[in-house]
């Protein structure tokens, strides 16, 4: 690791065993970030940017209450933990209960499989947008706006708690979204296409059929019918799948949501009966290579795999330790911050529906009629209510495939919508192409998953027939 973080390490063990007990608790976070932002737009480049930060946060915690600081100048760090401190003890009036977790003194760093993109240079990566442009501008006249955003982060973080724990992590993230809009007179149409990757830069150089595609369904869109709106039996795809678990449920099982909430935590009950006996659904920074995986979350708590739906029913929660001794449950690794400017919220890692056994062409075949919808354009959830609009989607009459129709949305009540599931695919597949956003930080990488699924009653959205 970078010598400026290496010299910090005593004198975080020294401000730790000074000030410990002053409170209950207290985490320093010490945070080296490199990024590189690229935005292309139509034809000119909007951002073209490298950079280097350096800076930290503070948690104290004091009979319940949390005192937090952040700062970017190293020079008055202890400045940050005695403000932390004096917050905590202003507040502080009930009983600070963090669930337990292992003591660990350790380096960890998430292995590449490829080039780091430290190794690129900035007009290789500049190169690349301009490539990903060109194709998107060239498959047809009647596109009328591009855009193509490069992103990479490599973030090295010590943390040092009260407890004992003092570890080291590191990790890059790297991440590239494209869209492309056309327009036929007072129609318009658009495609996207998101993917990212903590394993080589080489994931984000061969997307060409993938970025052609987006460009293509915003084409191809123009000459569509829109879908006639009504209550329909709907087939989705994997894609689908990964954004439904991870936006309308996943959400819903961040136990800070819960434990503020009386209401949501009488319907959260463990043991309640959600979904059809298969449905299976998990949470988990353990499986690795995916953009949610990590070695320990900013708590130091271990990364591990959380079964949220058990055979249908509710058995599990993400938690924060904090959340976790609130509700005498076991701490899940969940606990996540975007940077040192915030204080680690309950946030989803990678979440996935695990494969079923109905194989997919049978998941059309008892459709009399029906709408199948794959990928993504765009969606927003309000508690257990959400929309979600697909990138793609076709009518499906008598068990098959028929005709292609767009502006496809799909909403419901997601308890509702998990009752619904008549049949789960065979199929899975990984998405990671996720920038998920909560309490202001926007863009925490994560991964989701899933087989196809058929829903019934989900009401879709179009043009009233």
């Amino acid at each position: 690791m970078p010598t400026l973080l290496t010299d910090l390490k005593n004198v975080l063990a020294d401000l730790i065993k000074r000030y410990r007990s002053q409170v209950d608790y207290l985490a320093i976070r010490v945070e080296e970030a490199e990024e590189t932002d690229i935005l292309l737009r139509g034809d000119r480049i909007e951002t073209l940017s490298e950079g280097l930060s350096i800076g930290g946060q503070v948690r104290a915690c004091h009979k319940g209450g949390w005192g937090f600081a952040s700062f970017n100048r190293l020079e008055g760090l202890e400045k940050q933990v005695s403000q932390a401190i004096t917050a905590a003890k202003l507040i502080g009036e009930e009983e600070t209960l963090l669930a337990p977790i292992p003591i660990v003194q350790e380096t960890r760093i998430l292995p590449l499989t490829g080039t780091d993109p430290r190794q690129v240079p900035l007009a290789q990566k500049k190169e690349l947008c301009d490539r990903y442009g060109h194709i998107l501008r060239s498959v047809d006249s009647r596109i009328t706006t591009i855009s193509v955003r490069y992103n990479d982060s490599t973030q090295r973080i010590l943390l040092a708690t009260s407890e004992g724990t003092f570890l080291e992590q590191a990790w890059v993230d790297m991440e590239m979204r494209f869209a492309a809009t056309a327009r036929n007179g007072e129609t318009v149409q658009t495609g996207r296409e998101t993917t990212g990757s903590r394993r080589a830069y080489e994931d984000l150089t061969h997307l060409d059929t993938q970025v052609q595609s987006a460009a293509q369904r915003a084409v191809n869109s123009l000459d569509l019918p829109p879908v006639k709106g009504n209550t329909y039996t709907v087939v989705i795809d994997p894609i689908l799948t990964g954004l439904f678990v991870h936006e309308a449920f996943g959400h819903l099982s961040e136990a800070d949501m819960t434990y503020e909430n009386p209401d949501l935590l009488e319907v959260m009950t463990l043991g309640r009966q959600f979904g059809p006996k298969n449905l299976q659904i998990f949470d988990g920074a353990e499986p690795p290579g995916h953009r949610g995986s990590y070695f320990y979350d900013d708590e130091g708590t271990p990364g591990t795999t959380t079964q949220l739906i058990k055979d249908g029913a509710l058995v599990g929660r993400l938690h924060s330790r904090e959340t976790a001794g609130k509700l005498g449950e076991a701490p899940t690794g969940n606990a996540r911050c975007l940077n040192y400017h915030y204080r680690p919220l309950v946030r989803m890692t990678n979440t996935w529906i695990e494969r079923g056994d109905t194989a997919v062409e049978d998941l059309f075949s008892e459709v009399k009629q029906g709408v199948y919808a794959r990928n993504w354009l765009g969606g927003m959830t309000n508690g257990e209510m959400f929309t979600f609009s697909a990138g793609e989607a076709w009518m499906i009459r008598n068990g098959k495939l028929a005709e292609p129709v767009r502006d496809v949305t799909l909403s419901g009540n997601v308890f509702t919508t998990l009752a619904d599931i008549e049949a789960i695919g065979n199929d899975f597949y990984w998405d990671e192409s996720g920038g998920c956003g909560k309490g202001g930080q926007n863009g925490l990488p994560v991964g989701c998953g899933g087989p196809s699924l058929r829903i019934r009653n989900v009401v879709v959205g179009g043009e009233v027939s």
